[in-house]
Parts: C-alpha cells; structure tokens; sequence
C-alpha cells in the first residue's frame, strides 16, 4: 500500500459533507430522476454554488418550466416556480424586475428552452436582466419518454424519428452569444467540480448568464450523448481563451463537435432594472409639460 494515500472513510466523508453547509439548500424531497442522470450533479453543484456565494434561502429564487430538469424547485430548500412549458424566463424577469434583491435562477432543458420556449431567450439575453440561466441539454425529451429535441444529432434513432432523425440540431451556445448575452458558459455533468465552479461564476455575474449543462439521458439515450462518448468529447477551453473577445468565443463554439467547457464570453454593461430606474429619474427629473 502507498504510504502517501490517504484512505477515505465513509463516516469521514459525510462529516465533511454535513460541516460544509450547502446541504441547508437541499429540501427534504428527494430527486426522482433516473439513477446515473447528470441533473443530481447539477443538483449538488447549485447548492454548493448557493453556499460558496453565501446567498440566503430566502434570498434565492429557482424558476422552471416542464421538463426532467424542470422539476428541480421541489429539491431545493429556496423560494420555487415551476411554471408553464416554455415560459421559465418570463416569469424569471417578472421576479426579478418586481424584487431586484433577490437572486434568481432560471432552470430549463434543451426542448424547454429551444423549442416553446426559444423565443423568450434573446429578450432576456439583449435587455439583459440580471438573472442565471441553466439549460440542462440531453439532446432529447425525456419526460415524455423519447422524442428528439432541438439539440438532437442528426442520424439519431428515436420513437419521433424510427428512421433516424434528419433535422439540423440547434447550436446554443452560438445563439446566446449572437444574443449578446452578457455571460456565456459551458459545462458537463460528468466534471461535478468544475460544474459547480461554473454555476458559481454564472450566478456571481452581474446581468444575464447562461450555463450550458451536457448532460446524458442515461434511459433514452444508449449510442449519442452517453458519458463513455463525452468523456472522450470533452475538452477544456484553451489556456490563452479571451473571454472578452466575442468574436473568439464565437469562433470556439463553433467547434460544437469537441465541446469546449469553461467561460466563453463575458461583458460588463447596464442590466435590465439598472436601466429601468435611470428611466424613472429621468422621468422624476424632466421638466413639466407646457399647458
């Protein structure tokens, strides 16, 4: 045996997990996903990011649509919204706009978020509200069991396409940064570290951040987005990225079929209610209407 590894005991490892606190942010509803699904990793990397950042529960807002990742307010010890398919970032901005201090995260997956929900992205990425978005992408609809999505490869086999899917699949990492949006991030499941150093970051940003999650359904999907193939896929962004070059982030993403994780773009400028109270003073301070 090597004298310089330390053995890690069981009763050792969950004194440590307790003492660290970011388990005060799980509810006492347990996950009901699928076992091996990547969304418990996103789940333990939220409530660590919570922790690190020190946010209160209280203070703290998680917004969903429908969806697997959807169901996600109900395993966190915050404030909660499951709200209609496609709907998350509407809602999102209303919490946010009526209650500035709060910190609001909105949850989604890749049919939530592309599909029904596709139109509400570039609003919420231009007008920039400061809010996180997480899109949890598994390239397929597993709630109801199977279909393809938006982000789907093409050639892949499912119960919508028994003749092997067809349909180009959406890029979204190039479609928030067309967006503008002012955060832009990618992570993977099967790295829960890094994952959760992400979510850190994205929710630290002040204005709209969006985190792309890889994620495998392990259930519905045996041959594309599986862990074996990410793992092999998988590559961090290079040492020299400039994450304020958008014309650089663009050009990474592009390379959608290595997926690159880390911070992609990122940019300071005026958010949503910043720019909704310079209004208002505006408006306090104008001169009165001639009669």
């Amino acid at each position: 045996m090597n004298e310089h590894v330390k053995p890690v005991y069981l009763e050792e490892k969950l004194d440590e997990i307790r003492a660290d606190g970011h388990l005060a942010y799980r509810s006492k509803s347990l996950p009901t996903w699928c076992p091996g699904c990547g969304y418990f990793a996103m789940q333990e990397g939220l409530t660590i990011a919570l922790n690190r950042l020190g946010i209160r529960n209280e203070d703290a807002v998680v917004v969903s649509g429908i969806g697997c990742s959807s169901r996600f307010p109900f395993f966190v010890n915050t404030y909660g919204f499951h709200t209609l398919h496609g709907r998350t970032l509407p809602v999102a901005t209303g919490v946010k706009t009526a209650n500035d201090a709060l910190t609001v995260v909105a949850i989604g997956g890749d049919g939530d978020g592309f599909a029904i929900g596709g139109g509400h992205i570039p609003h919420a990425a231009r007008r920039n509200v400061d809010m996180t978005y997480m899109v949890f992408d598994n390239g397929i609809y597993g709630l109801t069991k199977g279909q393809t999505s938006p982000t789907t490869a093409v050639g892949f086999r499912s119960k919508t396409t028994p003749y092997a899917n067809e349909d180009q699949p959406l890029h979204p990492l190039m479609m928030l940064l067309a967006y503008r949006a002012s955060w832009v991030g990618q992570a993977y499941a099967g790295r829960p570290h890094h994952l959760a150093d992400m979510m850190e970051q994205a929710i630290a940003h002040r204005g709209f951040s969006y985190l792309h999650i890889l994620s495998p359904c392990v259930t519905f999907d045996k041959t594309d987005r599986t862990y074996a193939n990410l793992n092999m896929q998988v590559q961090d962004l290079p040492d020299d990225h400039d994450p304020t070059d958008l014309m650089a982030a663009m050009a990474q993403a592009a390379a959608h079929e290595i997926p690159a994780l880390g911070l992609f773009y990122r940019e300071e400028r005026p958010t949503l209610t910043d720019v909704m109270n310079d209004t208002a003073e505006r408006a306090r301070n104008a001169p009165a209407p001639a009669e």
